[in-house]
């Protein structure tokens, strides 16, 4: 009998499709890789297990990595198993090849990565039954598609299999998106690593399709940041004594008209109705007002809010960065998590915020379950808005909720007919998140009366203006599901009455001086919303759908291009903050100096991935595609490769601490910093002393402070995120030393081996000036610094033996300042330090060094994991 071979993406996917086909075609039979049933065998990938990569001829290993071998173009991928999964791969190809099997089912995510990860296992398979291409495995192919990861919609997806035809626009634009990021990564990447690594070394400068742009959009907010300059102005607040009582009013010139042909930065881009720019005016209006007698006019009128849009998976993972500090990463995986696990939510790597117009009767279903489920915690309360939901007829159709044009692949996240059980905190707050917008968005506009209150003060032959802002909320209507929470976040401001044309007298006015500010750093969710509009932060929701289709990158790979520009220290987290590094500065200055436009510009990313959207709808050919994608990468090869030129143009810092060798100015250039003499290089003739070292000790970029640190103290570190020629990355200090033959100063690590040499000679070692950093837990003698180390002093010198306590003072990356290493010294235990770096898996994690007195040595200690809501009691069944 003729079988179905069903690959999903997870093995716990596989599981759930097992279960949820058991009721319909009887009992499966487990075996190590795969369950069989009569009709069925069902297995799974473990996600991609075979990666795209060049033919053997085109292949440049690292150590040739010269402008001699780019571009790297070649007229066809070959596929690479991964070394982890290979076992798992050749377990399906055999599967594939089983004569029984005529029918292979795609049952991966369903969008466009799950359609790749499939269509290359399936190519892999057909590479290897013969020598010559792709001869075909005579097998048909059919897709799964799957919006909800419960039994019965499970079953509902095997009634609706898509054809292979159907699903081809969608596999054509999953290999585009792969081979244009290897296209570009791969000669983007090694055309700026020749480029840097120029004067000897290897300084790794990686760059991507949708990385690059991502980076640019936060380093061009920060270069605005610190070009901003601070000018002082004043605002001006009265008090008003009414009939009623007392009332506050801000002072604004009625006549005042924005300059929209201001430039950006420039003072008359500043200008507001109610600043004042010069101290004397203020006061002389602050003056001119005092105990002086006005009119009132005032304007009342009605004004409604409805409810968000439901989410789709961008503006999830911006509100979750908001309210609860979550990166895109862990909301993303919380949410994959309520969908795959727990089935409470609906697929959500999406980029919709509707649903299907013929959806009405799931989400009456679904409001049901929500009213009459014993929903556990906080998520009891919701209950009774869902009633009134239902109860109320909220539910109809409504092309603001369901419509059939607003829907992509997938529709907007909601909650599924399952109820939740055992979820963690995190999963938790993200499920009352995403409920409470899915009951909302049925509820009735938020009414408000608004007003907007106009005192007028006529002194010394002029009529000052203050106003005076109103809301008060009349009908809550959807602000009634979020009860408090709304309330805090609202405007609800009550004025006290006034007659129609009512004198009021002014009781106090107050001046207050004020500064502009710089705009915002970006926070993830801030970053997110810049990526969705392709760099136009855009707050019309209208604007933003029509702009949704060129975003960068899609909501299922932003979290992950977001935490690379991290990994590769292109950015920094500090709180929610995002903070490129002087390496991200570095990368944009070299880009914009080739004039390789097309790496830095947003809008154009956003414009590929608006044409693999139009890929996906049978609009534009492949072939198209991949032939722009080529030209482009062409072009930024010659680029870098033809650019003769000693130094990159750009904006360069001049530091403040003098040259260590003469006192002259130091500068920077792309490369260097440089010593320029004693007047900066500007008097006729002038030249430096010579003093110069690098931008990038072994592949590491300076930050600023940094290298004004090691001009001033002659020391630095010990700094992680050095990398070794053949690419393995160290820990050291730098020093500045005196060179006798050079007549100069020069920059060498320090691997601590002086120290190193004191603790092996066995003699005395001089602490009198050294600050101790508490008792040792072993003997009770003092720990000093020492080299690149925290030691006992009885381990050196005269009582060396008596001890063998010592710590480095760099953990896997980590560095311990001597604050935290003299906390751990008396309490027993750093503050949670974030920044490990696991040996094994290179991943970062968070943990306390901790003293271990029965191992007798520092060791981790890691946060207790939050507690689990309690499960609700299922009552018992049968086994099916």
């Amino acid at each position: 009998m003729s079988k179905a071979l069903v690959i999903a993406e997870k093995p716990s996917v596989a599981q759930d499709i097992v279960r949820a086909l058991t009721p319909v075609d009887g009992k499966f039979e487990k075996h190590d890789e795969y369950f069989e049933s009569e009709h069925y065998v069902v297995s799974s990938a473990v996600g991609h297990l075979v990666e795209i990569k060049a033919p053997e001829e085109f292949d440049v290993k690292r150590g040739k990595w010269s402008f001699a071998n780019l571009p790297v173009i070649p007229p066809h991928f070959d596929l690479n198993p991964i070394d982890k999964s290979k076992g798992r791969l050749n377990a399906l190809v055999k599967l594939i090849k089983r004569k029984d099997v005529t029918t292979l089912i795609n049952a991966c995510d369903a969008g466009r990565e799950g359609e790749l990860i499939f269509r290359l296992i399936v190519q892999y398979a057909q590479d290897s039954t013969a020598t010559t291409k792709a001869k075909g495995l005579g097998k048909d192919v059919k897709r799964l598609w799957l919006q909800s990861m419960t039994p019965a919609a499970i079953r509902d997806g095997f009634e609706a299999l898509r054809t292979d035809e159907q699903m081809t626009p969608l596999a054509s634009a999953a290999r585009c998106r792969s081979e244009a990021d290897w296209l570009v990564g791969i000669n983007g990447t090694r055309a700026m690593t020749a480029f840097n690594s120029r004067d000897g070394g290897f300084f790794l400068t990686t760059v991507g399709r949708v990385q690059t742009p991502t980076l640019s959009i936060v380093v061009e907010r920060e270069e605005k940041i610190r070009k901003h300059v601070y000018r002082d102005y004043w605002e001006i607040k009265g008090t008003f004594d009414a009939a009623a009582g007392t009332y506050d009013g801000k002072w604004f010139n009625p006549d005042f008209k924005k300059d929209k042909a201001a430039a950006e930065g420039s003072a008359e881009a500043e200008f507001r109705a109610d600043r004042v720019w010069s101290a004397a005016e203020a006061q002389a209006i602050a003056d001119a007002v005092r105990g002086q007698t006005g009119t009132v006019t005032e304007e009342a009128k009605p004004s409604s809010q409805s409810s968000p849009l439901l989410y789709d998976l961008t503006t999830l993972q911006r509100e979750a960065n908001s309210r609860f500090g979550f990166s895109a990463k862990t909301t993303l995986g919380l949410a994959q998590a309520l969908y795959e696990k727990h089935k409470v939510l609906t697929y959500p790597r999406t980029d919709s915020r509707a649903l299907p117009e013929d959806y009405v009767s799931v989400v009456q279903q679904t409001m049901g379950m929500i009213a009459d489920e014993d929903l556990p915690g906080p998520l009891r309360e919701l209950a009774q808005h869902a009633r009134k939901a239902v109860n109320d007829g909220y539910i109809k159709p409504n092309k603001r909720v369901f419509d059939n044009a607003k829907v992509s692949d997938h529709f907007a996240i909601i909650p599924t007919m399952q109820t939740p059980k055992s979820l963690t905190e995190a999963e938790a707050k993200l499920y009352d998140m995403v409920v409470k917008r899915f009951i909302a968005v049925f509820y009735p506009a938020a009414e408000f009366m608004v007003t907007t209150r106009i005192t007028k003060i006529p002194a010394a032959g002029k009529t000052h203006h203050f106003q005076t802002n109103g809301k008060v909320l009349v009908k809550p209507g959807w602000l009634a599901v979020y009860g408090k929470e709304a309330a805090e976040e609202g405007d609800d401001t009550t004025l006290v009455a006034v007659q129609p044309g009512e004198a009021v007298r002014n009781e106090d006015v107050v001046v207050n001086a004020l500064k502009t500010k710089p705009p915002a750093r970006y926070s993830e969710a801030t970053l997110l919303s810049a990526m969705e509009g392709a760099g136009k932060l855009i707050d019309d929701e209208e604007l933003k759908a029509a702009m949704q289709e060129k975003g960068l990158g899609t909501p299922a790979t932003r979290a992950a291009i977001i935490e690379g520009l991290l990994t590769e220290k292109y950015m920094i987290r500090e709180g929610r903050e995002l903070i490129p590094t002087a390496k991200a500065f570095q990368l944009m200055t070299l880009l914009r100096g080739l004039g390789v436009e097309d790496l830095t510009k947003p809008e154009l990313t956003g414009n590929w991935e608006h044409k693999l959207s139009e890929m996906e709808r049978g609009r534009l050919s492949r072939e198209a595609f991949m032939a722009e994608i080529a030209s482009m990468t062409q072009r930024v090869v010659q680029k870098a490769k033809e650019y003769d030129r000693d130094t990159i143009p750009g904006d360069y810092a001049t530091l403040s601490t003098p040259c260590p060798n003469c006192g002259g100015v130091v500068k920077e250039n792309y490369r260097r910093f440089t010593c320029t003499g004693k007047g900066g290089g500007d008097a006729e003739g002038q030249t430096g002393c010579g003093f110069s070292m690098t931008k990038i000790p072994a592949g590491r970029s300076f930050e600023l402070h940094e290298v004004e640190q090691l001009l001033r103290e002659h020391k630095l570190g010990p700094l992680e995120g050095f990398r070794s020629k053949a690419g393995w990355p160290f820990t050291a200090e730098l020093k500045l030393v005196k060179d006798a033959e050079l007549n100069n100063w020069k920059m060498e690590f320090d691997f601590g081996e002086d120290a190193k040499k004191e603790e092996e000679s066995g003699e005395a070692v001089d602490f009198s000036n050294a600050t101790t950093l508490g008792a040792c837990p072993k003997c009770g003698g003092s720990v000093y610094e020492h080299g690149t180390n925290y030691v006992c002093e009885n381990t050196l010198g005269a009582a060396k033996g008596k001890c063998d306590f010592k710590s480095g003072k760099v953990i896997l990356q980590q560095p311990i300042t001597p604050e935290q290493f003299g906390k751990l010294l008396e309490t027993g235990k750093t503050d949670l330090l974030e920044n490990f770096v696991s040996n094994k898996t290179r991943r970062k994690f968070k943990a306390f060094l901790s003293w271990d007195a029965k191992a007798g040595k520092v060791g981790f200690e890691f946060e207790p994991r939050a507690p689990r809501a309690a499960a609700k009691k299922a009552p018992a069944r049968k086994a099916a």
